[in-house]
């Protein structure tokens, strides 16, 4: 059994990524920590990225370090990654913490082709962070859903969903 951190981009404390994150151990019997504090974390600014580093920012990098992987679900925002993810992701770039790590890139938005361009952001940014993106996934709320907790829909997609988390 893994353990997996589980990250949204989403801003929203209950949004449709937040809940498909969160339906993943329904499906696998990995253990999933979700983190839930992104909106906690200072706006990136490069000249605050030294000693001694905000509380906020050291749990980041710890909750990502003591993971075996990370799963990234994002919705896309005006074309582009919610910027909270983006700064989130700015804080780790000195550390190292996805240097190698395996990372699950996922979008979840309404309809295609909704989160083409973040997941293209999302990619620059972990491939720039060294992660080690196992696969990428693009899956649509027209697609499957989150009902109590569990998924339903299109059961390809879910099968799908379900052999990546195995490549974690």
């Amino acid at each position: 059994m893994k353990n997996i951190l589980t990250i949204s981009g989403s801003s929203r404390k209950d949004s449709s990524n937040v809940q498909l994150l969160k339906a993943l151990s329904s499906i696998d019997g990995n253990s999933y920590t979700h983190f839930d504090a992104l909106n906690l974390l200072p706006v990136f600014a490069a000249e605050l990225d030294r000693h001694p580093w905000p509380q906020k920012v050291l749990s980041w990098r710890h909750a990502i370090q003591s993971a075996d992987a990370v799963v990234v679900c994002t919705p896309e925002y005006i074309y582009n990654l919610p910027a909270q993810i983006k700064s989130a992701l700015e804080w780790i770039a000195s550390s190292g913490e996805l240097v190698g790590k395996p990372v699950l890139p996922i979008t979840y938005t309404p309809n295609e082709p909704r989160g083409e361009r973040a997941m293209q952001s999302l990619l620059w940014s972990l491939e720039a962070l060294d992660a080690r993106i196992v696969a990428q996934v693009a899956i649509y709320q027209n697609q499957i859903k989150v009902v109590n907790g569990k998924f339903e829909g299109d059961k390809e997609t879910i099968e799908m969903l379900s052999e990546v988390l195995r490549m974690l």
